[in-house]
């Protein structure tokens, strides 16, 4: 499987000079992973009210959430098996060979890449509404942000990891605030069942509620799946902590198991009262903060730009986190030889993958001046649209590879250590990729879709020669490469 690359084994320095910190445990991976999800609690889910209703999006919710549960069980059994930095790409690499890594890599990097330029992008829309500031220095907010939180992730990681679990903490008790003053303003079937089907089939107000429970139809739900994902998506970056975790064998599934049944808690009860409430879920589907929204409802507008930076909090914890995994995700790649050596060296004294963090960020504030240059005053619908999208399908195709892998793994190396075992064996595999395809299928009906495809293949193609070009002839034995090089012998021993 490693026929057509080459390798270069490296002495003790290289490695000494690219060495990871123990120290995350439990409830350090627990925040880790909730917090890289929590901004989509905030915003974001709420458009698919517009393409399903309410039950729609509920029945979206529920296949989406069953295909994470799939996911992060099966990633549960494969991290503590090959507990490496490099996460998703280390499992295709033992299962599908150096092209299978390398490709299983690309595809996890665009996500981690354009997933929080996407979310500074709103929350910098935020600070500008609240401290009034015009729309020409947006980009010193996203300078600002990216400047702060790469510096955060570079200190050390148990202030990064300190700072993570009192972010996540922090949000949830925002959300924990909005549920429990939301009770006694519900009145579901009045607001929550207020969406019709025009005679275009758009969704349309309707006053007094009562409407259908599936205004759309099951495929209005179908259609909804893309933004139910959302709710959930990035929780899969844990994997990427495995070589700072303390204890990965035991600590990293719980982590996982423990960050999903938080979310599905959370995302059920969002769905649920922030519909609810006399705001709506026609208004709500027409909403870019959702819960700020809700917020004003039940606490009136004076207060509004407290509000907002409650509603703020969740972008900058899923924002903090998402840089700590492009950090790790760039990291890993690089120390392989599939991206250049440089980018996995780490802080002599903090051991920090300094230079892959600085390199992410970098790459996602040009993506935002790019896209601002280009798209000028339509820069916001862009944002919104083709590279939110980009990020949803380049998580689609690498929950198909993760789960590929697993099966894969299974099939050839049965013997295998693993230290946890998914109860839901192959058939959470098999259904995670089914729910990802059909997810993908409904993303490609909407035209805005598209375009983020052309442009996601594209990038997969550039990669893909670079790595056909040159990346293949310097590869180094890094230990998931070494790992997959001892399975692959022993396999032909066999």
């Amino acid at each position: 499987m490693s026929k057509g690359v080459k390798y270069k084994k490296k002495d003790k320095l290289y490695f000494e000079s690219r060495e990871l910190k123990r120290h995350a445990g439990v409830w350090s991976l627990w925040a880790l992973g909730v917090g890289a999800v929590i901004s989509g609690h905030f915003s974001g889910w709420n458009l698919g009210l517009a393409t399903g209703g309410w039950g729609g999006m509920l029945i979206a919710t529920i296949l989406i959430a069953i295909m994470y549960i799939g996911l992060t069980q099966s990633v549960a059994e494969l991290s503590p098996a090959l507990p490496h930095t490099g996460g998703a790409y280390s499992f295709a690499r033992s299962a599908m060979g150096p092209w299978g890594g390398f490709f299983t890599g690309l595809v996890e990097n665009l996500e981690f890449i354009l997933t929080p330029a996407v979310i500074v992008f709103f929350l910098s829309n935020y600070m500008a509404g609240i401290f009034e500031t015009s729309p020409a220095v947006l980009p010193l907010w996203w300078f600002g942000f990216y400047t702060v939180f790469t510096v955060l992730n570079i200190v050390g990681v148990e202030l990064s990891f300190r700072f993570t679990v009192a972010l996540t903490l922090l949000a949830l008790l925002c959300l924990a605030i909005f549920w429990v003053s939301s009770v006694g303003h519900i009145d579901f079937t009045t607001f929550a069942l207020d969406i019709k089907a025009g005679s275009s089939g758009e969704a349309e107000h309707l006053p007094g509620g009562g409407g259908a429970f599936l205004p759309m139809g099951i495929i209005g739900a179908l259609k909804a799946m893309p933004f139910a994902v959302w709710l959930f998506l990035a929780i899969e970056q844990l994997p990427l902590a495995a070589e700072e975790s303390v204890d990965p064998k035991k600590d990293m599934p719980k982590g996982l198991t423990y960050g999903m049944i938080t979310l599905i808690i959370s995302a059920f009860l969002i769905l649920w009262l922030n519909a609810s409430i006399p705001l709506g879920s026609y208004a709500l589907s027409q909403s870019g903060e959702p819960l700020l929204d809700g917020y004003k409802v039940l606490f009136g507008s004076n207060i509004a730009k407290l509000l907002a930076l409650v509603a703020a909090i969740g972008l900058i914890a899923s924002f903090h986190t998402i840089i700590f995994a492009f950090g790790r995700q760039i990291y890993s790649l690089s120390r392989a030889g599939y991206f250049p050596e440089i980018l996995s060296v780490t802080h002599s004294k903090r051991k920090t993958p300094y230079t892959a963090l600085i390199a992410g960020s970098v790459i996602g504030f040009s993506v935002l001046l790019l896209t601002q240059y280009l798209a000028g005053s339509e820069s916001e619908v862009f944002v919104g649209g083709a590279l939110l999208n980009i990020a949803v399908f380049s998580a689609m195709l690498s929950y198909i590879l993760q789960c590929g892998s697993f099966l894969l793994l299974r099939k050839k190396r049965p013997n295998l250590e693993r230290p946890y075992k998914s109860p839901l064996g192959n058939w959470g595999a098999w259904v995670t990729i089914s729910i990802a395809l059909i997810t993908i299928y409904f993303q490609v009906q909407d035209k805005s879709y598209r375009t983020a495809v052309f442009i996601a293949i594209g990038y997969f193609v550039v990669g893909l020669l670079y790595f056909a070009v040159k990346g293949r002839h310097h590869l180094i034995l890094s230990p998931e490469e070494e790992f997959a090089l001892e399975s692959e012998a022993k396999n032909v021993t066999n």
